[in-house]
């Protein structure tokens, strides 16, 4: 996945890596720290099946954007701040709102990476499918069934590699501050709304069916293939 380096000058642009994708203007990523800048979508928007382009880059630009210029400004505000003076609420909100948005780029990075042309499972990961889940039909089912469950609520479906068990789970999430403590996240479904209002209005079930049409394995194999190379 291409990981350029932004600074506060150059604005957002879509599918800058994909042959023939076109460049869309975006919000400007102001993060202070290079560990904030933005990525591009890995993927040409237009070439997603059942997910619009607009849907696509709605989401990208105002969404993961706006976290990503959130990390930004509460990074500048905490490091101006007299720590030693200042009151306990705001430190503690400035460091829970600082959670909430670099837990939303973190998941919408992880989100995008597994849009894109279709790649299955590694011989690897998809063993350790069979072995946790039955399989990777019975796995899909799983991962479906929460996302529907979430629908007209808001909050994430997480494959994560468990360190502690040496297993795979699909985890839930009410919102962006929920993980599996150990857990090491392979593939996100966005359950939020604006992943999905634009295309399918409340019809969440339909819109989760498109997204496991038109999922890759590409990161999450690359991700697992980490892990158990370091257990």
């Amino acid at each position: 996945m291409p990981d350029p380096i932004l600074d506060r000058r150059q604005m957002l642009v879509i599918g800058a890596a994909v042959s023939g994708a076109a460049a869309v203007p975006a919000v400007a990523a102001t993060a202070p720290s290079p560990a904030f800048t933005a990525k591009p979508l890995p993927f040409d928007p237009k070439a997603v099946p059942g997910l619009s382009e607009k849907l696509l880059v709605s989401h990208f630009e105002n969404n993961y954007g706006n976290a990503v210029r959130k990390i930004g400004a509460i990074t500048a505000e905490v490091a101006a701040m007299d720590v030693a003076t200042a009151p306990g609420y705001r430190l503690n909100g400035l460091k829970r709102e600082e959670l909430l948005a670099w837990n939303s780029v973190v998941l919408h990075e992880l989100y995008f990476a597994g849009l894109g042309l279709a790649v299955a499972p590694s011989p690897a990961l998809a063993r350790a499918l069979e072995r946790d889940f039955g399989g990777h039909e019975a796995w899909r089912a799983q991962f479906s069934a929460i996302g529907k469950a979430l629908g007209g609520g808001s909050g994430w479906v997480i494959l994560a590699w468990s360190r502690r068990d040496g297993r795979l789970v699909n985890q839930w999430a009410g919102d962006h501050t929920m993980s599996l403590a150990d857990g090491a996240p392979l593939l996100a479904l966005d359950m939020y709304e604006h992943a999905y209002a634009m295309d399918y209005g409340a019809k969440a079930a339909s819109y989760v069916d498109a997204f496991m049409k038109a999922m890759t394995w590409s990161e999450a194999n690359r991700r697992f293939a980490r892990e158990i190379a370091e257990a």
